[in-house]
């Protein structure tokens, strides 16, 4: 009976730690800033925005980029694209598209549109932060607008960020983009990441200017032409891998005002589409993302193998304790199992519900934390063991 006593004691504390983890876990997801879709208040005199999209092997989504950047409604745009030494067919995708525009574009009905070939990667240098910044160097426009390959805007982003940027008095705003997720793997594993990313970089701590946090989101990103030369631009983080947290830091941490708010009306983003893309891309933004807060990498390694192995182990000692010997005790630990998962699988449904796919995901938190788990320990171990990270055909460490 001690015995048994001391697993329901047990049972006990898991359900209420569980509870509270759970509900922390699922509410530091808070953006009270929401970027409306708008049209241009004033067609003349709006400064010129320069949008610079790195481009390297992105065969399957620059068309679509670029088009969507060729329906804007924002009237004073150029847009340069940096072939990031690509060796897929992402070469010629542009050349083509650039000869479909190019009378329109003379004629100024759409966007001008300029193809910058990269060059050799210097010692030192990340991939992306050097193609941005070459597409920097022949930029004119007041703002830079930096757009990832895989992000796919409306027709009124470039507007609709703009007017939320000077209403806001913004020096640099980023806007979390619609994530589309079509496959298995897409809607297993990237859930618990954004999950992950809220907990350890929430929102409104960001837009609190007496908060340190500074984080951005790499797929848009729009900031004043003067600030981000004040702070040195991507120069200045060279070799960073999360070029994009880094860049955010240092203009809050100099202090220019930092925004991101709730695009997702706006622009819709592709990241993955398959498992390996996913390993590949997350393994690398990990740990490198929070070498600097490895406390939280631990927590997240923590909180995923209880999710993967140590609650389903005990709901299933709970159930086995329950029908081998009947005792009264051993339900209510049975009971209490499934009223922790019924509660998460509740949150877990939110979130499939906001993320537009089956509530039925929801059952798969446990290989989906799993995963997420192996994926912070492999990127760990890859970059403490010198063996570094690998992205684009190109290796980190």
């Amino acid at each position: 009976m001690t015995s048994e006593l001391a697993y329901l004691i047990l049972s006990t504390i898991i359900l209420v730690l569980g509870i509270i983890v759970t509900f922390w876990v699922h509410n530091q997801y808070h953006l009270s800033i929401v970027i409306p879709e708008s049209e241009p208040s004033n067609r003349v005199n709006l400064p010129m925005i320069s949008v610079i999209i790195p481009a390297r092997n992105e065969a399957r989504n620059i068309r679509r980029c670029l088009v969507a950047l060729d329906s804007q409604t924002y009237p004073n745009l150029e847009v340069i694209i940096v072939d990031d030494r690509s060796t897929d067919t992402t070469p010629r995708i542009l050349a083509e598209f650039a000869a479909e525009t190019q009378s329109r574009s003379q004629m100024g009905a759409s966007p001008t549109f300029r193809i910058v070939q990269g060059s050799n990667l210097p010692v030192g240098w990340a991939g992306k932060p050097h193609a941005l910044d070459q597409g920097y160097a022949v930029s004119q426009g007041e703002w830079l607008c930096f757009i990832d390959a895989d992000t796919f805007a409306s027709p009124h982003l470039i507007t609709s960020t703009f007017q939320a940027a000077r209403s806001l008095e913004a020096d640099m705003l980023s806007i979390l983009t619609y994530q589309e997720l079509n496959t298995f793997w897409e809607k297993v594993i990237l859930p618990i990441v954004f999950t992950a990313l809220s907990v350890g970089f929430p929102a409104e701590r960001v837009n609190d200017p007496q908060k340190p946090d500074a984080i951005a989101n790499g797929q848009f990103i729009l900031i004043s032409r003067a600030v981000y030369q004040a702070v040195g631009g991507h120069k200045a983080v060279r070799g960073e891998i999360a070029e994009d947290r880094a860049l955010a830091a240092l203009v809050k941490g100099d202090g220019y005002r930092l925004v991101i708010g709730d695009g997702r009306d706006l622009a819709r983003t592709r990241m993955y589409t398959s498992l390996p893309e996913i390993w590949e891309g997350w393994t690398k933004n990990i740990f490198l993302g929070l070498q600097d807060r490895l406390w939280l990498l631990a927590l997240g390694a923590i909180v995923g193998l209880i999710g993967a192995l140590a609650l389903p182990l005990w709901t299933m000692l709970s159930f086995y304790w329950a029908l081998t010997s009947g005792s009264l005790l051993a339900y209510l630990a049975a009971a209490q199992s499934i009223i922790l998962w019924t509660y998460l699988l509740y949150k877990r449904v939110q979130v499939s519900h906001a993320m537009e796919i089956s509530s039925w995901y929801a059952l798969t938190l446990p290989l989906g934390a799993f995963l997420f788990t192996l994926m912070m320990f492999t990127s760990a171990y890859r970059v403490l063991s010198g063996k570094g990270v690998v992205w684009r055909g190109r290796t980190y460490s």
